[in-house]
């Protein structure tokens, strides 16, 4: 993980450069994460079967609306809703669920190895902004924007409460390890 120690030393480097939270919202911003990280997990299994069904209701008008259309002599007028966007934004919906399911309790321990996923979600929210960028009916350049956007909030955040994740004792986490 060498490329990803080396943009998390950077942007450590940049975010130092930022305003600064007082320490306390810190505290609080780290005890709270955890229990939304949890709420983020459970979101996005219900985003992922709300998008899969919702794929699947479309796709029953889309082939009723072709099968009109055929029986009247005309061309199929609408495609398949379960696109490869679906297909992407569904796989990344459930990695990330699961690795926010397996982040909770590391980030309760106030454990690093809780913030480092939390910094990989990140990451793989860029990815999947980029991905969706190049997919017709879904994304577009605004994805892509969203996804800078909202990964460059998160990171101000993140590295605001990243020593609250470096193995010092935490006092609402007295069985924290150094």
């Amino acid at each position: 993980m060498g490329p990803i120690n080396t943009l998390e030393t950077s942007l450590e480097k940049i975010s130092k450069d930022l305003p600064q939270l007082p320490k306390n919202a810190k505290k609080t911003i780290a005890q709270i994460v955890p229990w939304l990280v949890l709420l983020g997990a459970v979101l996005s299994l219900w985003a992922a079967w709300a998008m899969w069904d919702w794929a699947h209701v479309a796709n029953t008008y889309v082939n009723w609306a072709n099968q009109i259309s055929a029986a009247y002599g005309g061309t199929p007028i609408a495609t398949s809703r379960l696109s490869a966007g679906i297909w992407i934004a569904l796989a990344v919906l459930l990695a990330e669920a699961v690795l926010m399911f397996i982040a909770f309790p590391a980030l309760r321990a106030f454990k690093k190895s809780g913030w480092n996923l939390l910094f990989i979600l990140s990451l793989v929210n860029i990815v999947y902004g980029i991905v969706m960028m190049f997919t017709n009916n879904y994304g577009g350049i605004g994805s892509l924007i969203g996804s800078v956007i909202g990964t460059a909030i998160g990171w101000y955040f993140l590295f605001q409460i990243r020593e609250e994740y470096l193995g010092k004792k935490h006092a609402a986490a007295p069985e924290a390890k150094k």
